[in-house]
């Protein structure tokens, strides 16, 4: 399979509409029965196999490679460096494009960081390729590496995220802190983190002429293909990028790296198909990973709450040769009413690889030193954190003044405290036991994530025989998209969900934009709806023209499409089905375009955002400091809602992804070496299973007339944003230690 044609199932038959609708997942059957093929699983006629060599210090450059040995090594075919390599057209160190972030091309012999790729081996096997990689023995100069946040003088970034100021500010911050009854000054850390997708990064690159094929697990197959085009030099048309199915994303997939081009570079050196997937220890450095950060939080309030200042300055990281920044402070941009508001930036040059955006990049790290800081300036109130932050909502967006396109947290409050039972919660810590002497904790935290949309296209077909067909590139790296699409896909065409296919997977079709963001829905959703739009428009000049139709006459406004029939809006029993309008035409099919793409006046006007609430619940062992998150309850606003079983899985994706940055997650590096020492699933820690809580996710109801023409919103990061903080608060509330390190540790709490 090397493209994704999903023909529905007749038990997801609907009449009406499909959205709205908790459907299974289409590709569901595909992925349980072993028939959804990944970049990986492809193997064209004479594929070769390369494997990575990889660096093991952090800062130098290569002296020597035994490629002699590597070559004689039985089925080795050729070995990849610095100096040995086919030309590519672009300067890797040239970023001149907010997502042409820099790749590791075996340019020269320099090392910037620990797991750089040194050396490519290419053999007729994956076992003589490692085998010849084993070979290489390099020599290195190196020198001194700089990891931490201390190792180097800091600056103050161009941009942050994707061209952010890094530093923004509304009122007089200092005047508000002076005058405040009482302030906190608090600093919290982040570590760094990785993705860890369940499918490694992998590429099947061939060449046939001028033509090049690509099967690679990616987020962005039109931009993917217009970069591998770029760095080429071919033409986009040449190339064809393939990814019916991807294991996972998170972010890590969703730009150029280096081990890709790589590969690529490998068959064109080759001439023949080669497949290079990267190891799991090899994740951890080439393919981004999330900034550690270092955070100040200075608030101040008056004697009733109400704050009268919030400053938020973040230190974070990024490569000696890229220009990533992570906008942890911009979270303090959205959430809590002040007349004075600053977020600051500051940066140093690691020699580590490029961080890189991760499942709500600045959002995740922000979040959770804001909701800290003010969870403890409720409790230095004497406040409870819920009513503390009542008290300070922000009816527009404190830091431009905007007025939101929709909020409704209030209600998250509301309906999130009631199924927790926040009622009655203590205000002091250390106040609540159960039967088996495990101290027990409540908190709270607010999440939230912009409405991010993309720019993308999508093609609706209708067919004679009365079915239809979409077609959109786009992803689904487990969100459900390929299902919540289709719905759309089907409303817009006006057909119950088993006469549509759906089709994607592959650059042949529109780009429908990238998957990211929390954009996806929202983007292709609203190129594929308005493609049916038109489709139907089309369709109803047909009827509406034909004088033997008994809609002649009506025009196009005067038309409603439902269950494949068109019908008269003042008379819906005149009417006939899309199939005899398009017989009588003698017409085969209709096609229409759409293009999803935020409304440039609307964004100017409003503030888009969801917002939501998380309530955890924690037990810590008093002796041993061991803590266990036992209940999260949350309630997320996120717009229209097209499938709530898809919503709920990634409310609770993002929660228990919350419960790891709070409490798992976190990769060491060797002062010595740079390396990262838990680069596996072993010792770098997420939860399982057993540490995954009862969880509730409240979908509250929000319309959105302004954020897009469909109302939606996206959900797959938001939860993430408010569940460390909460699981942060209820771990104080359980021992009345304050955590300002991230992830928490039995250590700090014994």
């Amino acid at each position: 399979m090397t493209e994704l044609v999903l023909s529905q199932n007749p038990a997801h038959t609907r009449h009406g509409s499909s959205s709205g609708q908790p459907l299974t997942r289409l590709d569901g059957p595909l992925k349980v029965t072993g028939r959804a093929i990944y970049a990986a699983d492809q193997r064209p006629e004479g594929l070769l196999y390369a494997v990575m060599a990889v660096s093991t210090i952090a800062r130098g450059r290569v002296v020597s490679l035994d490629v002699a040995a590597a070559r004689a090594h039985p089925g080795v075919v050729d070995v990849m460096t610095s100096e040995h390599r086919p030309k590519i057209f672009v300067d890797p160190d040239v970023h001149d494009q907010p997502f042409n972030f820099c790749f590791q091309a075996l340019q020269d012999d320099r090392v910037r960081y620990a797991g750089q790729p040194i050396a490519v081996v290419i053999a007729q096997s994956l076992e003589a390729a490692t085998e010849g990689a084993g070979l290489l023995a390099p020599r290195y100069e190196s020198e001194t590496a700089r990891l931490t946040l201390d190792d180097v003088e800091s600056f103050t970034p161009p941009f942050v995220g994707v061209g952010h100021p890094a530093m923004a500010q509304k009122g007089d911050v200092e005047a508000g802190l002076a005058s405040a009854a009482r302030k906190i000054d608090a600093t919290y850390e982040t570590p760094m983190q990785f993705h860890n997708a369940m499918e490694p990064h992998a590429i099947v690159a061939a060449f046939e002429g001028r033509k090049l094929t690509i099967d690679t697990p990616t987020q962005a197959l039109a931009f993917g293909r217009a970069r591998f085009a770029e760095i080429f030099g071919l033409s986009p048309d040449d190339v064809l990028v393939r990814c019916p199915f991807l294991g996972g994303g998170f972010g890590g997939k969703g730009l150029m790296s280096g081990p890709i081009v790589l590969g690529v570079m490998a068959a064109k050196l080759t001439g023949r198909p080669v497949k290079l997937v990267a190891a799991r220890a090899q994740l951890y450095g080439p393919f981004g990973h999330r900034s550690p950060t270092r955070q100040r939080l200075r608030l101040g309030v008056d004697a009733e709450g109400r704050l009268t200042a919030l400053a938020h300055h973040a230190k974070i990281a990024t490569s000696t040769f890229d220009a990533f920044f992570e906008a942890a402070a911009d979270a303090s941009h959205t959430l809590y009413a002040s007349p004075a508001i600053r977020t600051s930036h500051e940066a140093v040059r690691l020699d580590t690889g490029t961080p890189m955006f991760v499942r709500a990049p600045g959002e995740a790290s922000g979040s959770i030193a804001l909701e800290s800081a003010i969870d403890e300036m409720a409790a230095a109130q004497g406040m409870d954190p819920l009513a503390f932050r009542l008290l300070n909502y922000a009816e527009r967006e404190p830091i431009s003044g905007k007025p939101f396109s929709s909020k409704r947290l209030r209600e998250c409050f509301a309906q999130g405290a009631e199924a927790f039972g926040w009622q009655g919660r203590p205000l002091a810590p250390r106040q609540m036991q159960d039967k088996d002497g495990l101290l027990v904790g409540w908190g709270v935290g607010v999440a939230t994530f912009p409405a991010v949309m993309f720019q993308g296209v999508a093609r609706a077909v209708l067919h004679a025989d009365g079915s239809g067909r979409i077609e959109a590139t786009g992803q689904d790296m487990g969100q459900g998209a390929w299902t919540a699409l289709a719905q759309i896909g089907a409303d817009a065409l006006a057909l119950p969900l088993d006469k549509v296919e759906f089709r994607s997977g592959t650059s042949k079709y529109p780009d429908a934009g990238m998957a990211g963001g929390s954009g996806h829905t929202a983007t292709a959703g609203l190129a594929i709806h308005n493609a049916g739009g038109d489709a139907i428009a089309k369709l109803a000049a047909l009827a509406t023209q034909d004088p033997q139709s008994p809609l002649y006459g009506a025009g196009n406004a005067g038309v409603i499409a439902r269950d494949g029939r068109l019908m008269r809006r003042d008379d819906e029993a005149r009417g006939e089905s899309f199939a005899v309008i398009m017989a009588r035409a003698g017409v085969a099919e209709i096609a229409g375009e759409g293009k999803g793409a935020a409304d440039p006046a609307a964004q100017q006007q409003y503030a888009m955002h969801a917002h939501g609430a998380v309530f955890a619940e924690v037990k810590v062992d008093p002796d041993l400091g061991m803590v266990r998150t036992t209940r999260l309850v949350g309630a997320f606003a996120a717009g229209r809602i097209i499938n709530p079983r898809l919503a709920q899985s990634q409310y609770f994706g993002g929660m228990i992804w919350g419960i790891s940055f709070a409490l798992h997650e976190e990769a060491l590096l060797d002062r010595r070496t740079g390396r990262v020492l838990n680069a596996d699933l072993s010792e770098y820690l997420i939860p399982t299973n057993a540490d995954a809580p009862a969880m509730q996710a409240i979908m509250v109801d929000e319309r959105d007339p302004h954020v897009n023409a469909l109302g939606v919103k996206g959900v797959g990061e938001i939860g993430i944003t408010g569940t460390a903080g909460a699981i942060a608060s209820a771990v104080w509330h359980a021992t009345g230690v304050r955590a300002r390190k991230f992830p928490i540790r039995p250590e700090m709490l014994m």
